[in-house]
């Protein structure tokens, strides 16, 4: 149903990756790696792309960094975004060097001629730009326009950037709109979302930690894609960009609108638990990393009600005074003693992955 309802964007290409239009909603990310480190930013890539990144961007600070984009581009899994600010001779330089698309605001590069080169050369590589407008950093005119961030000034720095390349017959368009408060955030991207048709890219900036961030993300990138708004999603955390990947998979799937790997579906326990859960569904759910097929898994404390309540999963486990239950589809396939329980889960788990 959500799929349905999904705003009719344009698309664009990255790379070889759609955005937009039908295209599934993309997962991306950002190393944090010094991108002059050409070997330190290769392997974090590299981790990123096993964890189902399908878009890495790379901050170019200096000439330094955009001439090491070459050697990474030539070895790299993904394709690469190069996050510009205020210089142009960057964007160029990256773009001689191959990137898959670029992302500043036109308007923070300088002189209409600086602009207008820039564009030039990505148009010639058909390289998209992505506009990206934070809270943050609003310009001092719409600050004081509206009295500090609002999600209106943000649509109206988003609009100027977007007329900026439009007025070059410009249209490998991408838009993020992105604050650390989520409702502001949402506002923006529902208001922008009715104005213009370029595929959007949701974010919560400056989201927190692991845990803070999760939860901001969720609910801000969720609320949205529930109402059919986004094509590109990053969960931002502090440190190793690497969690953020099934962060952003974990919302999709809740909503259906990815299914990468492993789903748990564990009991929240109650008075009738007799078994240790915790612990058994933390471990199952770190097994679910390394699962390649959309596996449902569930884990329940309960061996009366779990095998029913659990009946979508597609194979699980269900306690209680040292004996367990393993169901497939509800059914119930074998009783163990509770200290296999994992192993024997982990036997079918493994043969199911395996399975065409």
């Amino acid at each position: 149903m959500l799929q349905s309802k999904r705003r009719k964007s344009l698309q664009v290409r990255v790379g070889p990756v759609l955005i937009g239009g039908n295209a599934p909603v993309v997962v991306q990310s950002m190393t944090n790696t010094d991108t002059r480190d050409v070997k330190a930013t290769l392997s974090q890539i590299g981790e990123l792309a096993a964890a189902g990144c399908e878009l890495v961007r790379l901050a170019v600070v200096d000439s330094g960094a955009a001439a090491a984009l070459k050697e990474i581009k030539g070895r790299s899994p993904l394709p690469l975004i190069a996050d510009i600010h205020f210089d142009y001779r960057l964007a160029l330089q990256a773009l001689d060097n191959g990137v898959d698309g670029l992302r500043l605001n036109p308007g923070n590069i300088g002189e209409a001629w600086k602009v207008k080169e820039v564009v030039r050369a990505a148009k010639e590589r058909q390289v998209p730009i992505r506009i990206g407008v934070n809270a943050g950093s609003l310009e001092k005119e719409l600050l004081a326009k509206y009295q500090g961030p609002s999600a209106r000034g943000m649509v109206e720095s988003a609009l100027g950037h977007i007329r900026l390349l439009e007025d070059l017959d410009f249209s490998l368009i991408k838009v993020s709109l992105k604050a650390s408060h989520v409702p502001l955030m949402i506002d923006a991207y529902r208001m922008l979302a009715g104005e213009v048709l370029y595929p959007l890219h949701l974010g919560v900036t400056e989201a927190g930690t692991v845990r803070s961030g999760t939860i901001k993300s969720a609910v801000g990138i969720g609320a949205l894609l529930a109402e059919g708004i986004g094509d590109t999603v990053r969960v931002s955390l502090t440190g190793d960009p690497v969690p953020e990947i099934g962060v952003a998979y974990d919302i999709l799937k809740s909503l259906g609108l990815r299914q990468r790997g492993g789903e748990i579906v564990s009991c929240p326990t109650c008075g009738r638990c007799q078994i240790n859960l915790a612990p058994l569904a933390e471990k199952v759910e770190e097994r679910l990393q390394s699962v390649d097929k959309p596996l449902k898994v569930a884990v329940m404390g309960c061996v009366v009600n779990g095998p029913g309540e659990a009946r979508e999963a597609d194979i699980g486990i269900a306690g209680g005074k040292g004996v367990g239950l393993v169901f497939r589809k509800g059914e119930v396939i074998a009783k163990v003693p509770e200290s296999q329980l994992l192993e024997v889960l982990f036997k079918y788990i493994d043969q199911m992955d395996r399975e065409p």
